[in-house]
């Protein structure tokens, strides 16, 4: 063919485009030639439990019980091994979830600030719900919101949802009895029996929201939200069967039965897409905002055997279940071991959509991946800081993962292929790494007027070498939760 032909064939395409308004999704982050999807944007459901760790899930080697609807996604889905959340605690992991941002450059990078007050989104910020509402999505959330209290700027409402129902202050959310939950700022109000019975419990309302969404918006694209509460604490459940005669603690068994619960709920929604048609163009993904606590790593093993827990940047802070099912696209019972996180999940939707993803943001769309034109993402790094109970960094760099305290900090340095756990510090025996890893760090750190980021890690109290987990372990007492 020679050029003038060359020339009319793309004249005449680029008409055909326009006339019929056919769509490409395509992501200049994620792949190197445009993500192809379907010609009808697709249904995306994004299930976020709250505070649970990799090693609850049966389908990631939980050793007390069993999750057989997520295991059920697994199997007809793909199950990424290498995923993290979007950092350690709830806020600011939803804020990497929500924005496409990670932790060095969101605004929110702990539950509040150096005043112990917590923040709130801007209404101008770009999120997921805002990209995804503009493309012409319904677009709704339900569960816990965290990035923004009522009365503020940082409502759902104002950061692109049509609806959201549940608890917008994170506080709030503790309480499963509540006398009240919100549903677009407006008070509704909860009649408790006294009871505690399964009418009672906010997340039996939470969960049949959700439901209705997806029943109401079947004709429609949407996107649902679903930040379940459970399995945080506190750690209150109707009813703890099947885990009623285990010889635990009684809130240990109630956290086992809440995460039970949260499996049986993602059974419904599965159910509810084949029941309304709409299972082979509905996307749906399922992780956890951040690790477990402490206290559920020796009766339970919440974190899988990783070192670490809730608020640290270890791996067992913020290394998370992440599956994905997609019907007829997404090839079923399938791996995949590249390093992704919260950060991820924004240029991802927008490339569902097949809208053009923001500039700015830090994530990588994961669609070539998810669909199998790709084996692996291709970035450098994955960048972590958060700022309580003391302020530490993090990154993940191939099988290397550096972490430290403090901006200025002796770094600790672990090869995560042979030691997931993190228990040999290599950082002296490896200084090119670790000042690679350093580089990132300062690269991807930007100051935040809002929180207070030493350059050392010790508290002058303390004079101890090597006693940085002990540290942390009093500051993490000295919270309280939530705050």
């Amino acid at each position: 063919m020679n050029k003038k032909s060359k020339q009319k064939s793309k004249l005449i395409l680029s008409v055909f485009f326009l006339i019929t308004g056919l769509q490409v999704g395509y992501s200049t982050h994620g792949s190197d030639t445009p993500t192809t999807c379907p010609k009808k944007s697709p249904n995306i459901i994004f299930i976020l439990a709250d505070d649970a760790g990799i090693g609850d899930f049966s389908a990631y080697g939980c050793k007390y019980g069993v999750t057989p609807y997520i295991d059920h996604m697994a199997s007809e889905g793909m199950r990424f091994t290498q995923a993290y959340s979007g950092n350690a605690v709830c806020a600011p992991s939803r804020c990497v979830l929500m924005t496409g941002l990670h932790p060095g450059h969101g605004l929110i990078r702990a539950n509040e600030n150096k005043e112990r007050k917590p923040l709130s989104l801007h209404p101008d910020q770009v999120t997921v719900a805002r990209v995804l509402k503009e493309a012409g999505y319904v677009t709704g959330g339900f569960g816990k919101w965290g990035l923004g209290n009522p009365g503020t700027m940082g409502i759902p409402e104002k950061e692109g949802f049509d609806e959201f129902f549940g608890y917008y202050d994170q506080v709030h959310a503790h309480n499963y009895f509540t006398d009240h939950l919100l549903s677009n700022s407006c008070t509704v109000p909860i009649r408790q029996s006294g009871k505690k019975s399964w009418k009672d419990y906010s997340h039996t309302r939470i969960a049949d929201e959700t439901i209705a969404f997806i029943e109401r918006n079947k004709d429609r694209p949407f996107f649902c939200y679903a930040a379940w509460t459970p399995p945080h604490g506190d750690y209150e459940i109707p009813d703890s069967t099947p885990y009623s005669a285990r010889p635990w603690d009684q809130m240990v068994r109630n956290y086992a039965a809440m995460v039970g619960l949260i499996d049986r709920d993602v059974g419904r929604v599965l159910r509810k897409l084949k029941e309304l048609g709409i299972d082979d163009r509905t996307i749906v993904i399922f992780s956890s905002d951040n690790g477990a606590n402490k206290e559920l790593i020796a009766p339970l093993g919440s974190t899988g055997g990783l070192r670490g827990y809730k608020r640290l940047l270890y791996e067992g802070g913020i290394r998370a279940p992440f599956i994905v099912r997609w019907p007829g696209h997404i090839t079923g019972g399938t791996t995949n071991d590249t390093c992704t996180s919260f950060v991820d999940f924004l240029p991802t939707a927008a490339d569902l959509a097949g809208v053009s993803i923001p500039a700015g943001i830090d994530g990588i769309s994961l669609l070539p991946v998810m669909l199998g034109k790709k084996s692996k993402l291709s970035r450098e790094s994955l960048y972590f800081e958060i700022c309580e109970p003391y302020f530490q960094q993090a990154v993940r760099w191939g099988d290397w993962k550096g972490y430290r305290l403090g901006t200025n900090a002796p770094m600790e340095l672990y090869n995560l292929k042979n030691d997931p756990s993190e228990s040999c510090n290599l950082g002296a025996s490896h200084p090119d790494i670790v000042q690679k890893i350093s580089s990132i760090m300062e690269a991807e750190h930007t100051p935040s007027p809002h929180y207070v980021i030493p350059a050392q890690p010790l508290p002058k109290k303390q004079k101890k070498k090597n006693e940085t987990p002990a540290m942390l372990d009093r500051l993490l007492n000295e919270e309280k939760p939530d705050r």
